[in-house]
């Protein structure tokens, strides 16, 4: 089933409306949908819908709501990760994958180990992994959008961690503490969480090509973060976040 996401305005008595453009030529030119066939909304913030086409007009569609519910496929742990930017497309690549595994933010780290230099427009790349995200999320059919941050430097990092209930360092030295020795620790931190109603939050700190530098480790774990051990081998860029929040999600969410 598709769906879409609109504006809370958009939402009025039984009715929501699509407006998004590219939402409207999606739904009429591409995916053919006529009168009659069934949709998923998302509010974005906190209710999904089904819904009916009602009418195709000029620049919206024009839907019937049939039934409203909260979210189903959001975590309840929200991990935020600050990724150390990679190489070439794998940047994508994470987005598109930890987006479908359930995170709930990223946000592009310059690191000492980085190759990627910011020669000025880096914010197109951030756009075209916001969409990366928009789409990713669309697929797996989750009520929100996680946001990809602008990028910043990693000792800026620690202004941004303060909020979180834990902060998971993944850090190729590390011998003694494996992530899952960490997460099994928490977990009646989390229970609580949820007598609670309020989300638990994870940071998930993860290098780019080559990992983090001694400095940035002494640094990070100085300032609270755990150093942890995602397994017995060295993982690339691209597959160490992808396994750390699944590990995350095994442990805590599942």
């Amino acid at each position: 089933m598709s769906r879409f996401f609109v504006e809370k305005e958009n939402i009025t008595g039984k009715e929501i409306l699509i407006t998004d453009a590219a939402d409207v030529k999606h739904i009429s030119r591409v995916l053919r949908h006529r009168i009659g066939d069934i949709m998923e909304i998302s509010d974005g913030e906190r209710f999904e819908y089904d819904v009916r086409i009602a009418a195709f007009e000029d620049d919206l569609v024009r839907t019937e709501i049939l039934s409203k519910r909260g979210f189903t496929r959001e975590p309840f742990v929200r991990v935020t990760l600050y990724q150390g930017i990679p190489k070439q497309g794998k940047m994508e690549v994470i987005v598109q994958k930890t987006v479908e595994v359930g995170i709930a933010k990223i946000v592009p780290v310059f690191s000492d180990r980085t190759v990627v230099i910011d020669k000025g427009g880096f914010s197109k790349k951030v756009e075209r992994w916001q969409r990366v995200a928009d789409e990713a999320v669309k697929q797996c059919r989750r009520g929100v959008i996680p946001k990809v941050e602008e990028p910043v430097k990693f000792n800026e990092i620690v202004g941004l961690i303060g909020d979180n209930d834990i902060n998971l360092f993944c850090y190729e030295d590390e011998k003694g503490t494996t992530i899952k020795d960490v997460l099994r620790k928490v977990r009646p931190d989390v229970l609580k969480a949820q007598e609670e109603d309020r989300p638990y939050k994870v940071g998930l700190i993860v290098g780019p090509e080559g990992g983090f530098s001694q400095e940035e480790s002494e640094y990070i774990t100085g300032e609270g973060a755990v150093s942890v051990s995602l397994g017995k081998t060295i993982l690339r860029a691209e597959t160490a976040p992808i396994s750390g929040l699944a590990m995350i999600m095994y442990e805590l969410e599942l």
